[in-house]
């Protein structure tokens, strides 16, 4: 019981186990064909790409110094 008096079960309620299959098509997931399926235009330009990259590269050298 918890402080108001409530009981919870003690194992979690079971739901009914899907196979992959069934998963991907609940979720109505298509295979990647192409490169172009994986694109994505999260930067506008090269600069801020660059910026990017020297601020991941500055983060993870961060602790070495």
């Amino acid at each position: 019981m918890d402080a108001e008096g409530t009981e919870y079960p003690i194992h979690p309620v079971m739901r009914p186990r899907l196979s992959v299959e069934e998963l991907l098509a609940a979720k109505n997931v298509q295979p990647i064909r192409s490169l172009d399926d994986l694109r994505a235009d999260t930067f506008e330009s090269d600069e801020e790409v660059e910026e990017f990259i020297a601020f991941i590269y500055a983060e993870r050298h961060r602790d070495l110094a």
